[in-house]
């Protein structure tokens, strides 16, 4: 299995995880499972779980994708915690909208707005 390592850069800001995808194209299975994988390791990791990924660097991704992130936003959200994505191209935002993904999932045009709705949301 391909290693995720240089392929997500994760920050912490505050009490919420960024994780910024590196590559421009994710189509191969090892590549989106290595992704994946270290996503679910931070999902596991994380106590009242905020992460947001931001897809801004994201030219091409292949449809394995859409199915991993329904998985994670299903782990992250049975154990209240928030799953919010940005920076998401007019190309592939269509392929979002299609599936109707934007109506499960929180979208943001960046990193910025997306935090800030992160601070708007309380936990209990």
């Amino acid at each position: 299995m391909a290693d995720a390592k240089g392929k997500v850069n994760t920050v912490v800001f505050s009490d919420v995880t960024v994780a910024t995808f590196m590559e421009s194209r994710i189509l191969d299975e090892a590549t989106v499972l290595g992704i994946m994988n270290e996503l679910g390791t931070i999902a596991q990791e994380a106590y009242k779980l905020k992460l947001l990924l931001d897809f801004a660097n994201v030219e091409y991704m292949s449809s394995a994708v859409l199915g991993k992130l329904i998985a994670l936003h299903k782990k992250i959200t049975s154990e209240k915690g928030q799953l919010k994505l940005c920076g998401i191209k007019p190309a592939i935002m269509q392929v979002f909208q299609i599936t109707r993904l934007d109506k499960l999932m929180e979208i943001y045009p960046d990193q910025l707005k997306a935090l800030n709705a992160f601070k708007s949301k309380k936990f209990f």
